[in-house]
C-alpha cells in the first residue's frame, strides 16, 4: 500500500456501519461515496463507503451564527480549532482477512478509537474487482441512505481508480444494478437517475 491517508478515528460501530470522527482540518480527503478502511490487526480490517458527513453544532456557533460582524480571525479559530468533531457516517461493505476480499458483513466491528483511512487506487481497485459486486446488496438493503446518490458517487470514485478499465468497470457495475433492482422499479430509476449524473 502507498502512503495511508488518516481521516479520522472510530466513534462508535456495530456490524453493520461506523461512525468516524475526525477534525475540521481533516475534512478534505474524505469524500461522500469514499470506500474507506479500518484497520484491525495485520491480517484483518473492514471496509465502508461514507454515505454521511455530519457536522454537529455546539453553544459557540450558535452564538456565533446570530452575532453581527463576526470576525475573519473568529471564523477561522472555530473552523480549525473547534472541539466538537464532524461525523462520517460509514456502512460496511466487506472485510479483509489473510489479504482475501470478502464483500460480507465483517466478522466483528471496529473499536472505539481505531484509526479509519481513506482507500487508495489500489486498494479500491483490489476491493472492487472481487466477485461479482456482491457489496452492492449491502447498500440496496439499507433503506435508510440515500441509495442511488451513494453508489453513484461511490461508482464514479472506483471508475476514475480503475483507470483505463474505468468505463467497462462502471457497465459492469451498472448492469449488475440493473439486474438486481429489476423487480423494484422506483429504486432502479433513482439509482440510474443519479448514476446518469456522472456518465
Amino acid at each position: 500500500m502507498s502512503a495511508q491517508i488518516e481521516i479520522g478515528r472510530l466513534l462508535r460501530s456495530g456490524t453493520t456501519g461506523f461512525i468516524a470522527g475526525c477534525r475540521v482540518n481533516q475534512l478534505d480527503a474524505p469524500a461522500f461515496g469514499a470506500l474507506v478502511r479500518a484497520p484491525l490487526s495485520d491480517s484483518y480490517q473492514v471496509y465502508g463507503l461514507i454515505y454521511d458527513i455530519h457536522i454537529d453544532d455546539d453553544g459557540l456557533v450558535r452564538q456565533l451564527v446570530t452575532a453581527d460582524n463576526v470576525s475573519e480571525e473568529v471564523m477561522r479559530d472555530n473552523r480549525e480549532r473547534r472541539i466538537v468533531p464532524v461525523e462520517m457516517s460509514v456502512l460496511s461493505v466487506g472485510y479483509e482477512a489473510d489479504g482475501k476480499n470478502y464483500h460480507l458483513l465483517p466478522p466483528r466491528p471496529p473499536l472505539s478509537l481505531d484509526v479509519i483511512y481513506l482507500c487508495d487506487e489500489k486498494d479500491v481497485v483490489r476491493f472492487t474487482s472481487v466477485g461479482r459486486f456482491g457489496y452492492f446488496r449491502h447498500v440496496l438493503q439499507n433503506q435508510d441512505i440515500p441509495i442511488g446518490e451513494v453508489l453513484a458517487a461511490h461508482i464514479g470514485q472506483a471508475g476514475q481508480a480503475h483507470g483505463q478499465g474505468g468505463e467497462k468497470w462502471k457497465e459492469q457495475a451498472t448492469q449488475e444494478l440493473i439486474t438486481l433492482l429489476r423487480d423494484d422499479y422506483p429504486t432502479l430509476m433513482s439509482v440510474l437517475g443519479a448514476l446518469s449524473e456522472i456518465a
